[in-house]
């Protein structure tokens, strides 16, 4: 992809801003620690002088411990030390669904989003029973159906992005990357790892058809 912006760069004299904001909405520090705002947008200011914005949540939500970047969960007037993860990422989704609606001009500006990444921790999902994750998988599955059907928090986007009234562009990538359960970094891939990392991808095929996509909804927008 970054060979495709390069080429649109050149071309089009066009710049390119990566803002990392895993979570869309606000982490704010205050005086009792790093606060993560459900109902806050705060960045969305530099979201609105941009011609296309690529949109992308979900895996961090489920980030514990050490590897969380916030310390409470602030929903409307209730701070929490925590809550159930899928709940409050229904709840970020909602205030940046209503902050397009409310912000987006789609003659300025063209909205992306990409759907989730699924995982394969569960072998049931692809009707495998003599496996119990993807460890040791080396096949895609062949089947175009995927018998565990979409991962909940990509049901949760869809039902959300039901409520926005101005154009976005789902980047649906979520059913042909569930059917590469071997996709993701094993104890095949480089240095042999001895667990599983379901997070990211490693084969060709995965994250390189999402790029195609994104190019060719880019080359059409």
């Amino acid at each position: 992809m970054a060979t495709h912006f390069m080429q649109l760069a050149k071309a089009y004299g066009v710049s390119i801003m990566f803002l990392r904001n895993a979570f869309l909405v606000d982490i704010v520090n205050e005086k009792n620690g790093r606060i993560l705002k459900l109902n806050s947008i705060g960045s969305g200011q530099l979201w609105k002088s941009v011609d296309v914005v690529i949109f992308n949540t979900w895996h961090w939500w489920l980030l514990t411990d050490r590897k969380q970047p916030w310390d409470y969960v602030q929903d409307g007037n209730t701070t929490r030390k925590d809550m159930n993860r899928m709940v409050a990422y229904e709840k970020a989704l909602r205030t940046w669904a209503k902050w397009v609606n409310s912000n987006i001009d789609p003659a300025k500006t063209k909205v992306f989003f990409q759907a989730v990444s699924p995982d394969h921790v569960d072998s049931r999902e692809w009707a495998d029973p003599t496996a119990k994750t993807c460890k040791g998988e080396t096949n895609p599955m062949l089947s175009v159906d995927y018998p565990g059907g979409p991962p909940t928090p990509q049901v949760i986007l869809d039902k959300v992005l039901r409520t926005v009234t101005k154009p976005v562009h789902l980047l649906n990538i979520t059913r042909l990357s569930q059917l590469r359960k071997d996709g993701h970094p094993s104890a095949f891939g480089y240095g042999g790892r001895r667990g599983n990392d379901c997070t990211h991808w490693c084969l060709p095929g995965v994250p390189d058809i999402w790029n195609q996509l994104l190019y060719t909804a880019l080359l059409q927008s």
